[in-house]
């Protein structure tokens, strides 16, 4: 018990070193509340359900502010060093090209270019804003959204390699503790059989279902709330749905659920380690929410491969009354 204690109090995660993590005091204030952790996987679990479930659209932006814009100085020890090589491989040309480049992305979406800089050239970065920047602001602010995630995960995982250094002494028994710390760490404070007699098995690593969606309506630049969904699972004859095949007898309902205000649907399925292998669909009862457009409702089937079953299967669409898109997100 006494290793227990010492080891969540490796990972206890104050809300001001979370807001340096990422700038959304909503965020922040949520892992806070859900800490501690007993493992960097599942801190960036949690960290992963609140961003993308719990943090609303003024979060994000929030989160994108308290970033310096890409190519500038900064006073940031994390934001120096994870544009290192950006800058290590600049010249006065391209941070010209870039500065350009940033003032016409703030221009057209409003907020800076959010991008995971660590280990990416000067080059690699101005490439990757010229191709974002053609994107439609509803696609680009998704994808802002997943890059933020990337930089937040880098950070926390600083944060739980930084712990054991703060927490050493100049004494023998102090460095002695420090070094099992840092074993531990790691591990990814892996709970195994002997620390905790057996009961590993108790926590789960999910903290949301594997499969998740949400509705964005691109002709409004808004989410889209009170689109009914439906989850299912194929358990026909055929051991694949087929193109044409009339037999609709073996899609088993796995859950259903409307969108809220933020587009996000519920709880379409139970929270499970192992997802099972095979296909499912999605349908979205987008009729209801454009009574005038083009699709009743829109259904996507999509295979889960037994490689994939502890992956996390995030399926947005993104709506208008005369087209749709949709694209595996995180």
């Amino acid at each position: 018990m006494d290793r227990l204690r010492e080891m969540e109090e490796l990972v206890e995660l104050d809300e001001k070193k979370l807001l340096a993590c990422c700038g959304s005091s909503q965020f922040a204030k949520e892992m806070a509340l859900a800490s501690p952790f007993p493992s960097l996987d599942q801190a960036i679990s949690a960290a992963r359900h609140i961003w993308f479930n719990k943090v609303d659209v003024n979060g994000w932006l929030q989160a994108f502010s308290a970033h310096p814009q890409i190519g500038q100085s900064t006073s940031s020890e994390w934001s120096k060093g994870e544009q290192s090589t950006a800058f290590a491989t600049a010249n006065d040309s391209t941070l010209r090209e870039l500065a350009d480049w940033n003032a016409r992305y703030i221009q057209k979406f409003g907020f800076i270019f959010i991008i995971c800089a660590s280990g990416r050239t000067i080059a690699e970065i101005v490439s990757e804003l010229k191709k974002r920047y053609s994107n439609r602001p509803i696609i680009e602010f998704e994808i802002a959204a997943l890059e933020q995630m990337k930089i937040t995960e880098l950070r926390l995982a600083k944060l739980f390699s930084a712990k054991p250094i703060a927490a050493s002494t100049d004494t023998a028994d102090g460095a002695k503790k420090a070094e099992d710390r840092m074993s531990v760490i790691g591990g990814h404070l892996a709970l195994t059989s002997e620390t905790l007699a057996g009961k590993t098995s108790q926590i789960p690593s999910r903290t949301r279902p594997p499969i998740t969606t949400h509705v964005l309506d691109v002709s409004q630049g808004s989410p889209a709330a009170g689109v009914d969904v439906l989850l299912e699972i194929w358990k026909g004859t055929q051991p694949r749905p087929l193109f044409g095949d009339a037999d609709k007898s073996g899609w088993v309902v796995q859950g259903s659920s409307t969108t809220d205000k933020d587009g996000r649907s519920g709880q379409l399925m139970s929270i499970v380690e192992d997802l099972n292998p095979g296909f499912y669909r999605i349908t979205f009862n987008t009729g209801t929410y454009f009574p005038a457009g083009f699709f009743p409702y829109v259904s996507i089937v999509f295979e889960i491969k037994e490689s994939q079953q502890r992956e996390h299967f995030h399926v947005p669409l993104l709506l208008s009354p005369f087209s749709f898109t949709t694209y595996r997100g995180s």
